[in-house]
């Protein structure tokens, strides 16, 4: 008897073990005795930072999802609460949900907002990827080259596109072309070593540049939110840019050592490069508009505080007012809205939202205490309180797939760690300092989207992604923490 007539298989329930897990740790927490000092709605906001945590580990729903359930666990579970200054009443829904909905009004999401809509204009015109060509086509294509093409092309872009996954969705195919024209083997290690060079260099350069990676933006709302204070794009660069460097160096020559290439020398590789720019054809007014713009919005991302008091959210907006004017930009609203990924703003929004909820109902604070107490940090000069915080948020990261979701979840809480340590040090400075090691994403193809863009190329496997990775891990963390008894402390940051 044929299949055909057997009919369909039946499937197995799906059991989402992550949420179950979320839900039970959450309610735990909630059944747990109130701890002392820790109010109610503390109580029940660090049970949703659990639920939130695992779910976000487990990717047990979307983070799209995800965000719309702790919104709604925010507003329910606070709601029912007694406020924390006036225990005599209930915060109520209402306004419960109005705190669950904090993050959606912060500049921090307007600039998040903003940055994906120029990212999209970068797609739409082609820039990035003419960009891509022409940083090739100058440097060269043999393969000590087109290493160091990629790391060059990453950096450019990351100075104009504001998203590390649409930077290494615009230059994995440039690549994957030179790869296939080349005739070069998919398994070769030219192959992967050209393509964990564009998802690490794209990690390494998250670090250098503020407005490079939806994280920094968020650890700069966090700043804004929790500690009243930021760091504009130029310190930003200041601080970060110096580490990013000395990694590319590092990211190159650790790449040519364990993933020698087979050869040294790609026949036809520069006819190639020039023959996809070729393609393009002469730049177009919409693309030589939009140039203009982003050397425009570079020039006043790094003079903020020098030359002008334009912060970069409200700069980034009049950017993007003039791409979507008529005549003289470069898209129109209907293109921009089926190219934005909206789910990021609502995970974006949500993150906040839960960062700031932690501290409004003392939830944050009390947990800072506890693990001041408990840890010994107290009594750490402030070098080693970064050096422990930092490896904590390296080997959490190896249970995340978002650095965004990660920076929601914890940062907050390192914010809180900082208020309550004793001595004089620069808590914002530290905290952009905890925003760079928030970007080591070195280590599994998983903890980075760049890196799941790049893996999708099956050019190479976790393997070899991890061979790489962890040694750039190390030398990254031990270069922080040299950066932070010199150079940092030279700017006065730590």
């Amino acid at each position: 008897m044929s299949n055909s007539s057997a009919g369909p298989v039946p499937r197995k329930p799906f059991v989402p073990w992550g949420l179950l897990v979320a839900t039970i740790a959450m309610i735990a927490v909630l059944a747990l005795p109130a701890p002392e000092g820790l109010p109610v709605a503390g109580q029940r906001m660090l049970g949703i930072l659990v639920f939130a945590v695992i779910v976000w580990i487990s990717e047990a729903v979307s983070y799209e999802v995800s965000a719309i359930i702790i919104v709604t666990l925010i507003a329910v579970l606070i709601g029912f609460a007694p406020k924390v200054n006036a225990p005599a009443g209930l915060y109520g829904t209402s306004a419960a949900l109005g705190m669950a909905l904090t993050g959606f009004g912060s500049t921090a999401l307007a600039l998040v907002a903003a940055a994906l809509c120029i990212a999209a204009a970068m797609t739409v015109t082609g820039l990035d990827r003419r960009i891509a060509l022409v940083t090739l086509s100058t440097i060269g294509t043999t393969t000590r080259r087109i290493l160091i093409g990629c790391i060059a092309v990453t950096i450019v872009l990351s100075l104009v596109v504001p998203s590390a996954t649409a930077r290494s969705a615009c230059v994995v195919p440039i690549m994957m072309g030179i790869i296939v024209a080349f005739g070069v083997d998919r398994r070769s290690n030219i192959a992967a070593g050209i393509m964990i060079v564009v998802a690490q260099a794209t990690s390494v350069w998250n670090v250098g540049i503020q407005t490079a990676a939806a994280q920094n933006l968020l650890t700069v709302g966090f700043m804004d939110k929790l500690l009243g204070e930021r760091v504009n794009w130029i310190q930003w660069l200041i601080a970060g840019a110096p580490w990013a460097v000395v990694m590319s160096i590092v990211l190159y020559f650790l790449v040519r050592w364990l993933l020698p290439p087979e050869s040294e020398a790609i026949a036809g590789g520069k006819e190639t490069v020039q023959r996809e720019l070729a393609a393009l054809g002469p730049m177009t007014g919409a693309q030589k508009r939009l140039a203009a713009v982003s050397v425009g919005l570079l020039l006043f991302w790094a003079t903020e505080g020098k030359l002008h008091r334009i912060d970069t959210a409200s700069i980034t907006y009049v950017g993007l007012v003039l791409l979507l004017l008529p005549r003289i930009g470069v898209m129109d609203w209907k293109t921009l809205q089926s190219r934005i990924p909206w789910g990021t703003l609502i995970v974006f929004g949500a993150g906040i939202s839960l960062g700031a909820a932690l501290l409004s109902t003392q939830a944050g604070q009390w947990l800072g205490r506890f693990v001041v107490t408990h840890s010994g940090l107290a009594t750490q000069g402030t070098e080693a309180v970064f050096a422990i915080l930092a490896a904590f948020l390296i080997l959490i990261h190896l249970g995340f797939a978002s650095a965004t979701a990660l920076t929601a979840a914890l940062l907050p809480i390192m914010i809180s760690v900082l208020q309550t340590l004793p001595g004089d040090f620069h808590k914002v400075g530290m905290t952009m300092l905890l925003g760079f090691v928030v970007s080591f994403g070195f280590i599994l193809p998983v903890n980075a989207p760049q890196n799941m863009v790049c893996f999708g190329t099956e050019t190479f496997n976790g393997k070899q992604f991890a061979k790489v990775g962890v040694p750039v891990t190390i030398i990254g963390y031990l270069l922080m923490l040299l950066f932070a008894v010199t150079y940092w402390r030279w700017l006065g940051w730590t």
